[in-house]
């Protein structure tokens, strides 16, 4: 008797779940995976739907990235650009950035620049430990930062001289988003986020079938990024956005705030009531170039090029006169905004 019970029990569960199958929507069974690490000093976490994990080959992936990009790697490709190492072999990764960074610098009054690492380094936010810091120092330093002192040759970077430096930091990990996006893409991944340190590269629709919600911080001053108030959600379903601001990357001298934002054109940290900018862009590292300019540039002139540039739109955060923060946009972001 408790044999034929138990037996008939299986049977009305096996038949529960054929009907159950039967009966719920086609995205009940989407497998999302998410994958978290460390790269470049900071974090990322990446979200796809996909019925296997790929976080290994993505470690690998963002490793190879790093020994091409990161002026913190000894061994990696700018590394020894920088040192003038003339048997430097270059890879695609790091041609299609020094490029970008040239058309970028064009369009942004040279508020974009490569080059800008000897000022970065010289402020103490490089890669380098910081030094004493004059006005004939700065003016030493402008002598060879600039993009007009470094170019390629047959395969090769030249430069002017020889103590040419290069920083790709403002630029590298919206392009590491976007590698890590081709990568999903290259595996028939549809639905995806990538987010590195703060950049984020997306396509399709989250695990709930909506796009997916990213949010904007309040530029909260905080050095150890701790505090993370959302001053506004977007909805996107396509695209990148990176966000650059001076409220995380700081110090006080002598009672003056000092920010990350150098401007390569004067030498020195930018001082001006914009406080953050975030550009959407359909590539991650057009998003991160763009955004880390207007930090330099200003509201005036960053909302000038957005709306003459058709493939960004742009979103700004400045200090108003009573303490309170002014939102500028342009003028297409407004679709981007969660209603």
């Amino acid at each position: 008797m408790k044999k034929r019970v138990f037996t008939a029990l299986i049977v009305f569960v096996v038949m529960f779940i054929v009907f159950s199958i039967r009966k719920r929507p086609d995205n009940v069974f989407d497998s999302y995976q998410y994958n978290e690490g460390t790269i470049f000093g900071t974090f990322y976490h990446i979200t796809y739907e996909s019925g296997s994990d790929y976080h290994h080959e993505i470690k690998d992936l963002l490793k190879k990235f790093d020994n091409s990009l990161s002026p913190f790697n000894k061994s990696s490709v700018i590394t020894k650009v920088n040192q003038n190492d003339s048997s430097v072999v270059l890879d695609q990764w790091f041609e299609t950035v020094f490029d970008l960074s040239k058309q970028i610098n064009q369009r942004t009054d040279g508020a974009f620049d490569i080059t800008v690492a000897p000022l970065v380094n010289l402020w103490g936010f490089g890669f380098e430990k910081q030094q004493n810091i004059s006005e004939n120092t700065i003016d030493s330093i402008k002598d060879f930062v600039g993009d007009d002192k470094v170019w390629m040759e047959d395969g090769k970077v030249v430069k002017a001289d020889y103590r040419v430096k290069l920083d790709a930091s403002a630029i590298a990990k919206g392009y590491a988003c976007d590698v890590v996006a081709s990568f999903l893409k290259e595996h028939q991944i549809e639905n995806y986020m990538v987010e590195i340190g703060g950049e984020v590269a997306l396509n399709g629709k989250n695990k709930k079938g909506n796009c997916w919600q990213i949010g904007i911080n309040k530029p909260i001053e905080d050095n150890s990024a701790a505090q993370g108030e959302i001053q506004q959600i977007l909805s996107m379903c396509e695209g990148a956005l990176a966000t650059s601001g001076n409220y995380r990357n700081f110090y006080y001298k002598d009672g003056k705030r000092f920010a990350h934002t150098i401007d390569p054109r004067s030498g020195y940290p930018v001082e001006h009531s914009l406080l953050s900018a975030s550009v959407i862009a359909p590539d991650c590292v057009v998003a991160d170039a763009y955004a880390t300019a207007f930090m330099v540039l200003g509201l005036e002139r960053s909302l000038e090029i957005t709306e003459i540039t058709p493939e960004i739109e742009a979103y700004f955060i400045s200090a108003g006169e009573d303490g309170n923060y002014v939102v500028t946009t342009s003028s297409g972001f407004e679709r981007y905004l969660k209603k």
